[in-house]
């Protein structure tokens, strides 16, 4: 167990290290229901060992405050009663402090078990503990995306951090050039692939979570997928081709949400120095303008063309694909190609302030290690609606609930993300949101019909 005591170290630390760079009053506050403030961040990870493992498998153990299973229990209806989801943000108590006093508590309580298995194993403890920490990275990819959205709250758009934005890296991009498939030519470079019989999900190596499994076969037509991630660029084309005004873009929830959320651009982008009667005449003007800008976890930056593009719904990833005349990529799609073109990403060292960038650009951006973008750039949004594969069973007990009670009215991603922890992604790796989410790191990749 030494080995998993050195991973508990480093992933508990990691978590604090996120938080460091937010003040007590930012990590109180929630600024959505779907989002959650950094303190119960921190707090319900910590609920989740003392819940889990520490409580069923260390004898006599006290819990550190019985206040807790209700405060920072998620969805566990196993568990019992929760503070309500959009309500996180009103535990003023426990403060930043005493949650840290919390934190401190359960690792010495975690510590002392995974020296007393080193010695005499338990069956099933471990599978627990590792679990619990690939939950927690889980919870630091999260911790980030609300703060990120929090801070945007702010009319000053206050930093994470302050780190410079990278260099441009010298792409150099044809006036109004998108992956678009017109008259049987294209523009863009695609991956191709003879489709058949082929498998996908999770093996019996390593690490996965229940929703990767059973591995099954698939049946695929020939098709193709980009080499490349959808960049600003072409999403600013898009704009400019009226793709936020034209209904015939759009499935019907999109459209609806378009006129009722005001979307215009992703999530972040921003105009500087319209009057409001040019928005209402001209949503956005002409994105091509130098005068756009982008609220990123450093603050705003100039929106770089050459960037992927990134906090966009599942509805503008479909309508810029539809307007491109191309498709969304099937999650068995992705997952084949993105195997042919296997990528390590447990030697990238988190960005201070994570944000996609294109691939070559200065290092440190979490893009270089892959660059066709398959990993580590943003979450690739699928055609695939999240269900259970074939012959898939929930664990038994109160585990049985982390995903499998999910699966209905989301939509899978692909390929983590800038803000997903090292080593904690792989190929056949699951996550999924409802269509409308924008908050998350999330972009696109086309695909086509062979």
């Amino acid at each position: 167990m030494e080995g998993r005591r050195d991973d508990y170290c480093e992933v508990r630390q990691r978590t604090e290290a996120l938080a460091a760079p937010l003040g007590a009053e930012d990590q109180v506050v929630q600024s959505m229901p779907d989002a959650s403030p950094t303190k119960w961040h921190r707090a319900h990870t910590t609920w989740f060992f003392e819940e889990l493992v520490l409580g069923p498998h260390v004898s006599g153990y006290e819990v550190f405050d019985p206040h807790h299973r209700f405060l920072f229990n998620s969805y566990y209806e196993a568990v019992g009663a929760r503070q309500p989801r959009p309500h996180r943000g009103m535990l003023t108590r426990p403060t930043v402090a005493e949650i840290a006093v919390y934190r401190r508590a359960v690792d010495e309580s975690m510590l002392h078990l995974l020296d007393q298995l080193e010695h005499q194993p338990a069956p099933g403890v471990s599978e627990l503990v590792e679990l619990g920490l690939h939950h927690e990275q889980q919870h630091q990819e999260l911790l980030l995306m609300d703060a990120k959205h929090l801070l945007f709250q702010n009319p000053m758009h206050p930093p994470y951090r302050e780190v410079p934005p990278p260099d441009p890296v010298g792409v150099e991009l044809r006036s109004g050039a998108v992956p678009v498939v017109r008259n049987g030519r294209t523009n863009e470079a695609w991956i191709a692939h003879d489709g058949g019989l082929v498998e996908i999900g999770a093996g019996s190596d390593g690490f996965s979570f229940d929703n990767e499994s059973p591995r099954h076969d698939v049946y695929v037509p020939p098709f193709a997928l980009s080499e490349r991630l959808v960049t600003n660029g072409e999403w600013m084309a898009f704009i400019d081709d009226g793709g936020y005004r034209r209904p015939e873009l759009w499935l019907s929830d999109g459209w609806a949400l378009v006129g009722s959320q005001g979307w215009e651009a992703p999530l972040y982008w921003a105009r500087e120095g319209r009057r409001s009667t040019d928005r209402a005449e001209d949503p956005f003007h002409d994105a091509r303008d130098h005068d756009r800008s982008v609220f990123t976890l450093s603050g705003a930056q100039v929106i770089r063309p050459e960037d992927p593009v990134v906090h966009i719904s599942y509805h503008e990833a479909d309508a810029f694909a539809r307007w491109a005349g191309a498709r969304l990529p099937t999650e068995a799609e992705w997952e084949i190609v993105a195997r042919e073109h296997p990528v390590s990403t447990a030697g990238l060292a988190m960005a201070p302030a994570p944000h996609p960038r294109a691939p070559g650009s200065s290092p440190g951006t979490v893009t270089g290690a892959d660059p066709l973008q398959f990993r580590g750039a943003v979450w690739q949004w699928t055609a695939s609606a999240y269900l259970p594969y074939p012959g898939f069973q929930a664990a038994p007990g109160t585990v049985g609930e982390y995903n499998g009670k999910f699966m209905v009215n989301q939509h899978v991603l692909r390929g983590g993300c800038c803000a997903t922890p090292p080593g904690h992604d792989r190929v056949t790796y699951r996550n999924f949101y409802p269509p409308a989410a924008r908050w998350p790191f999330t972009g696109l990749r086309l695909a086509v019909d062979a």
